[in-house]
This record gives structure tokens, C-alpha cells and sequence, in this order.
């Protein structure tokens, strides 16, 4: 079964993060990406300096007339990083496009409690629209928060409070929501709701004292791999999280720069496996 994904991303030459990521995992995983580059970064904006970048807000709508002339299927539209507010009608365009694909939207805005200096007040306001039109959404606590009007910087101290959340973010329009790295009462787990069941579920997983980029996207594409499989949600999630501790863990142990993200490449390994799932629990 050969599985395409349009995956609609930024592309940062250093530092392991969105594409240069995305790509490897997903195809690690027997899926086919097709890279819809939103923007061109010599690094990660995470504390390389100066960053050189290059919009191709221009670039996304001739690639899509030009799959549709092709007469191109999708099974998925995955959006994460955009570099402008006209990238998130680009985005529906592709949505409406191809509506029988799965469409999962990585709303990438910010995180530790404040948005990316890259990330406009207006691109927030548009990314809560594109979320909407989404089937699954994967944001962390802070773009949560902010899809939800809320104060960024804001920690819920309980599952209730977590499960609100999920629950109000799917009201937005999304059937599947899930919130990546969340931390209440001792615990640390990622959070998912299936509108659909109508049940709640987390996943554990081990913290250590760094914070590597890349990681939402690494979670948010074995999971996006994992539905396009087959998987439910909860064994989704929990082979999301299970591989991103695996190579946090590594990486941790090499005492590697932060800025170089995860140690990918010596764990893809893992998601060739077929290992059974039962990490999870209802939330």
C-alpha cells in the first residue's frame, strides 16, 4: 500500500527539525513524503544567531495547480511551520483539494508559555481557522492555550483541566485532538481525545533536565504514520511517544548540543518494528 503525504512544512538546514525530520520518519515508517516547503531556513530559530530565511508563500499554489493537473492523490495534508497568513488559505486550498485525505495540522506558534518571534498576532488568529478545518490537531500546551484564546503561559493543574481542554479544542472542528507534553500534579504525559469514542487517553513518559527542537515534529508525524496504518488513537499516541523518548533518551546520553535537536538516525530503527502498544491509559 503505497501511503502519500503532503507535508506542507518549513525546511531548516541545521538543527533536526520540521522536513528534515518528517521526511526520514515518515519514510522510516513505509509512507511516502511529498514536501511542500512553506520556507527555506539556513537553521532552526532556536539560538543559531541570525537566521537566513526565504518565504515561498509563491511556491504553494502553483505546486498544487501543478498535482492537480497531474491528477495527484494524497491520503494526508500535514501542515506545521508557516512562514506567513496567506500560507494558511494555501493550506485550505490543499485541504479542499484533496478532501478524502486526512487532514492533520501541527499549528506550530510557540511554546514555554509564548509564541515565536516569527509567529504575527495575525498568523495566530488564522492558524485557530486552519485548525478548525482540521481532522486531528497536535498542539503543545501553549499553542492550546492560544487556539483557545487563553493565556499562553498558563499550566492546567489537573487532567480535568486537561481533558477541558481537549475537549474545547475539539469543539473548534477537529474529531481528534492531542497535546503534546503536558506536566500536571508530578506527572509528564501527552493527552489525546477521539471526539468520535468520546474517551480521553494519555501516555507517560520519561522528562530529563534539556529541551531539544524538532521533537513536536517527530511526535506529531509517527503519530500522523501511525493513524494512516491503521492504529487507534491511544496505540497511535503511544508509539509516538515510546519512539520520541527512545531518542530523547539517546541523545541525552551523548551530552550533544541542544541546538542539533534528537539523535534520529540511530533509533529510525525502531519504527520498523511492529511492537505491540499498551502504554496508555484512559485520561
Amino acid at each position: 500500500m503505497n501511503i502519500k503525504v503532503a507535508a506542507i512544512h518549513d525546511l531548516s538546514g541545521v538543527g533536526r527539525c520540521s522536513l528534515t525530520v518528517i521526511l526520514p520518519t515518515l519514510s522510516a515508517m513505509g509512507i511516502q513524503v511529498c514536501p511542500v516547503p512553506t520556507a527555506i531556513l539556513s537553521s532552526h530559530t532556536g539560538g543559531f544567531g541570525e537566521v537566513e530565511m526565504r518565504d515561498l508563500t509563491d511556491y504553494i499554489v502553483p505546486a498544487l495547480a501543478h498535482y492537480k493537473r497531474l491528477g495527484y492523490s494524497f491520503d494526508c495534508i500535514y501542515s506545521g511551520f508557516l512562514a506567513s497568513k496567506d500560507q494558511v488559505d494555501h493550506c485550505l486550498d490543499f485541504f479542499a483539494a484533496y478532501p478524502d485525505a486526512l487532514k492533520v495540522v501541527d499549528p506550530v506558534m510557540a511554546d514555554h508559555g509564548k509564541p515565536y518571534k516569527t509567529c504575527t498576532p495575525e498568523l495566530r488568529h488564522r492558524m485557530k481557522e486552519l485548525a478548525a478545518a482540521a481532522d486531528m490537531i497536535t498542539p503543545n500546551l501553549t499553542e492550546a492555550a492560544i487556539l483557545l484564546g487563553e493565556d499562553p503561559s498558563y499550566m492546567p493543574k489537573n487532567r480535568a483541566e486537561v481533558k477541558s481542554m481537549l475537549a474545547r479544542l475539539s469543539h473548534l472542528g477537529p474529531s481528534t485532538v492531542v497535546i503534546t507534553s503536558v506536566y500536571t500534579g508530578g506527572e509528564s504525559y501527552n493527552a489525546g481525545y477521539d471526539s468520535k469514542s468520546n474517551k480521553y487517553w494519555c501516555v507517560p513518559f520519561r522528562r530529563v533536565n534539556a529541551s531539544y527542537p524538532g521533537t513536536g515534529d517527530v511526535f506529531a508525524s509517527v503519530l500522523t504514520g501511525s493513524v494512516l496504518k491503521g492504529d487507534s488513537l491511544p496505540i497511535a499516541m503511544n508509539r509516538a511517544s515510546e519512539f520520541l523518548e527512545l531518542a530523547i533518551m539517546t541523545t541525552f546520553s551523548y551530552d550533544t548540543d541542544v541546538r542539533d535537536g534528537i539523535m534520529l538516525e540511530s533509533c529510525l530503527e525502531y519504527l520498523t518494528s511492529h511492537k505491540q502498544m499498551s502504554g496508555y491509559e484512559l485520561l
